[in-house]
């Protein structure tokens, strides 16, 4: 079997799969943009070839990276990034190159798109907020009266909460108007609700291998507007509700042979034609692993390992591990910015023996991240919430 993985050097994790497939005898080939000899040892011993772009956003290399392993190794059976980013290029280069495992150009739209995807909801017996793609002032205005401010506007095709608003009145409203976007924007009523995530495996056959659930306080879009603290958690128990609206839209949805990172809203109050206080609400699907460094986290909270039921969905198509859930894994994220009560080494020593990671995040992700993050394991939320104060007060 040949697998070709796109830029397996970053996030640095992603390694992992590339090391677990070959564990298992499948052929790795790698694409990225960083020189051989800046690989760390570990990707390098994870990998059977590799072929350096200059450029991984110019479609001609990428093809002649294609052309050179299937020249030298034969048919590729799977081409994977699981990364939001690459998505789109992904889908290009199975259709391109005829590789059957995986998502296609021509279905590519209903998962990048925000909009496409409320079908998707539908299908799977979910509620969504009301949407207007934005066109015009009129227009929008007449989709305000229909559901009154606030609302949210972002990217119909975009990642994370990047550029994404809340208006809470005309004066808004109108100065978006008046800012130039290359892009289509959606427009959403604003729903007041705790997110939360459906995290997982599934197969070819849309069988899921792993489950989990990650609990996200304070709104993505705030964090990234605000540049403020952020902090998430996963649950030791998944809620039954939540477990039904997940599983109906992995089989919605083209999770097909795909990690996937499902966002809900658990209203927070009734809200009209969605729901009453605590039901549980589509926000947006994301076909490729959770952010960051959340596969780690994963492993911490469950003792597993999500790139070797990766690999052996991949190699056999189910995986056996012990199902259990142990502990809560917190993620904390510090802003450079920000003055906090506790330095770091009084925060290293009061959880030396909780701590499972602590480092610098990349540039590019500490938008969504923050600067600096700590990441501990607890049995209890009361220890969790303790931690969160601690670090982020």
């Amino acid at each position: 079997m040949n697998f070709v993985y796109i830029s397996p050097a970053f996030p640095k994790n992603f390694y992992n799969f590339c090391d677990r497939l070959k564990e298992r005898g499948v052929t790795v080939l790698a694409i990225g943009d960083t020189p051989y000899d800046q690989l760390t040892d570990e990707l390098k011993n994870s990998i059977d070839d590799y072929y350096q772009v200059y450029n991984m956003e110019n479609y001609d290399e990428m093809v002649r990276a294609m052309g050179y392993f299937i020249f030298n190794y034969g048919h590729i059976d799977w081409l994977e990034s699981n990364n939001e980013y690459w998505l789109e290029q992904d889908a290009r280069l199975r259709t391109d190159f005829n590789i059957t495992t995986g998502i296609h150009t021509n279905h590519i739209e209903d998962i990048k798109c925000k909009s496409k995807m409320k079908k998707f909801y539908e299908e799977a017996g979910v509620k969504t907020a009301r949407y207007h793609l934005v066109t015009n002032l009129k227009e929008g205005l007449a989709f305000i009266k229909e559901v009154g401010y606030p609302v949210v506007v972002k990217p119909d095709n975009g990642v994370g909460a990047a550029k994404t608003y809340k208006i809470s009145n005309q004066e808004e409203l109108e100065a978006f108007y008046l800012e130039e976007h290359p892009t289509q924007y959606i427009m959403e009523e604003f729903v007041n609700g705790l997110i939360i995530s459906y995290d997982g495996i599934a197969n070819l056959d849309k069988d899921i291998l792993f489950e989990t659930s990650h609990v996200f306080p304070n709104p993505i879009m705030d964090v990234v507007n605000d540049a403020s603290s952020m902090y998430y958690y996963s649950l030791k128990e998944l809620p039954y509700d939540l477990k039904q609206a997940g599983q109906a839209c992995v089989k919605a949805f083209y999770t097909a042979g795909r990690c996937f990172h499902m966002e809900f809203f658990r209203l927070l109050e009734d809200k009209k034609g969605l729901g009453k206080k605590g039901d549980i609400v589509g926000l947006e699907v994301n076909l490729r692993t959770p952010g960051g460094y959340t596969p780690d986290m994963m492993n911490y909270a469950n003792e597993i390992d999500v790139y070797s039921i990766y690999a052996d969905m991949v190699t056999k198509g189910y995986s056996e591990y012990d199902h259990h859930r142990p502990y809560h894994c917190v993620y904390c994220g510090r802003r450079d910015h920000v003055l906090y009560k506790h330095t770091h080494n009084e925060i290293a020593t009061k959880y030396q023996f909780d701590l499972v990671m602590c480092e610098r995040m990349p540039d590019i992700l500490s938008g969504a991240m923050g600067n600096f993050t700590y990441t501990a394991r607890f049995e209890t939320m009361d220890e969790v919430n303790a931690f969160v104060d601690y670090v982020l007060g």
